[in-house]
């Protein structure tokens, strides 16, 4: 089998997204026990000068379903201003980001491959492939926000692993 456009974008977006939610669903359980503010959680920062849980979420969100949505549009921005969240807002962006991927037709996904992409951040362009853009940046930053957003629950105690992590893995059937 070879990998396809879809196998490398979508799959790996599922896989990621997929272990979000089972951390962001373990940290729910976790502050049941009383161990956990959620809400105050949503503000934290690793460190002074890193974003906020809320801004991780938000980045898997936009770096995935954004990414595709980016793909087919030829054209990538940062994500819109959502103004505050609270940890089930952040849930419902995992949410929504998975529906989306789900719903991806690869064959439509597949057809994307060898276009022209551009990534606008102000009035700055820079120039991509769509795969260069999805292995280059979107990929990297999925993974990096998830990463992230891993790091500070597992900070805050919540009882992780590298296995919530990873998400579903795509073994062979």
């Amino acid at each position: 089998m070879s990998l396809s456009f879809y196998d490398t974008s979508v799959g790996s977006f599922l896989q990621v997204l997929g272990g979000v939610k089972q951390t962001l669903a373990k940290a729910v359980a976790h502050a049941g026990d009383g161990a956990l503010d959620l809400e105050a959680l949503v503000d934290f920062r690793l460190h002074e000068t890193m974003l906020p849980l809320s801004f991780q979420v938000i980045s898997v969100w936009h770096h995935s379903q954004g990414a595709l949505k980016g793909l087919q549009a030829g054209a990538f921005s940062p994500p819109p201003a959502l103004g505050p969240q609270r940890f089930a807002d952040l849930q419902g962006l995992v949410d929504e980001a998975l529906a989306y991927c789900e719903g991806c037709q690869a064959a439509d996904i597949n057809a994307l491959a060898g276009k022209p992409m551009v990534f606008r951040i102000g009035e700055r362009e820079m120039p991509f492939t769509t795969e260069g853009f999805l292995l280059s940046f979107s990929l990297p930053n999925v993974y990096f926000h998830a990463t992230t957003t891993y790091s500070i629950l597992r900070h805050h105690g919540v009882p992780l692993g590298k296995m919530d992590y990873l998400g579903k893995l795509r073994l062979a059937k």
